[in-house]
């Protein structure tokens, strides 16, 4: 018969891939933050605006593919970016139930000022390049398994 300590192995915190996934990420986000409060954005404005300089114009629904956040949570922040002025969005003349984001002029002109931030936050993670492509495979493909 197994003691209990073995038994509740599972449980302990140390053991748990999740916990290191978690508070790695809060940290980073932290470390985002003064830099991303020098332009007005939180988080999840940032990651948003990421896809938009690179899309140009996307519907709700890809644009929440794209950042794994569903249509409750991208709405607010929809609302905050397009009440910026970074915005705009519209229903699909196809098909009216399909909302379609813009990136506005001024939208791209934000783009100059966030274009600094990666490469500040590389410097604070300090990791090699060749664990950096590690760590970001690894990520995605844990992504990829648990959806």
């Amino acid at each position: 018969m197994e003691n209990n300590e073995e038994k509740y192995a599972s449980l302990k915190l140390e053991n748990q891939i999740c916990f290191p996934l978690y508070a790695c990420s809060k940290e980073i986000i932290r470390k985002y933050k003064p830099y991303l409060d020098e332009i007005d954005l939180t988080y999840t404005q940032y990651i948003t605006m990421m896809v938009l300089w690179e899309k140009k114009c996307v519907n709700v629904k890809t644009l929440g593919e794209c950042l794994y956040l569903d249509s409750g949570t991208l709405t607010p922040v929809l609302k905050k970016l397009e009440s910026k002025g970074y915005i705009s969005r519209v229903r699909s003349n196809e098909d009216e139930r399909n909302l379609v984001v813009t990136i506005t002029d001024e939208g791209e002109k934000l783009k100059d000022q966030a274009v600094c931030i990666p490469g500040k936050i590389g410097s604070c993670v300090n990791l090699a390049s060749k664990d950096a492509e590690l760590l970001y495979s690894l990520l995605y493909k844990i992504i990829g398994n648990v959806r």
